[in-house]
């Protein structure tokens, strides 16, 4: 009985370790972006687009990524900074589910569904 126990508890901290690491990653990899943005944007002048134009959109975002457009490397930047908790949710969902736990189950996948409804309305409304 003690080893199931050490044996859950071992699984939980590699858990913790591995979304302590995707977290660290996600925020590190997207500031590297957004800073690879800014300087493009310091040394060429120009967002690449006219005006109050800007990339709305993930095609629009990576169409401007492929022409070396600063505000859509700074944007795409911000993308990865918001995807990083919700990637967190979806390893704990993944893990939850390895281990049976259905109530944390349930509760992963009820916030995984309010963020897709809220980025759903975020780029419809």
């Amino acid at each position: 009985m003690v080893d199931n126990k050490s044996t859950t508890d071992e699984e939980m901290h590699r858990v913790e370790a591995i979304v302590s690491t995707l977290l660290r990653i996600g925020v590190l990899l997207s500031a590297a972006i957004i800073l690879i943005g800014l300087l493009l944007l310091m040394f060429t002048g120009t967002s690449g687009y006219p005006g109050t134009i800007y990339p709305t959109t993930l095609t629009a975002i990576f169409d401007g990524i492929a022409q070396f457009k600063p505000y859509a490397i700074v944007m795409f930047g911000l993308f990865c900074l918001i995807l990083t908790p919700v990637l967190r949710v979806l390893v704990s969902f993944v893990t939850f589910l390895k281990e049976k736990d259905y109530l944390y189950v349930a509760i992963t996948a009820i916030v995984l569904i309010i963020l897709t409804i809220s980025f759903l309305i975020g780029t419809t409304g």
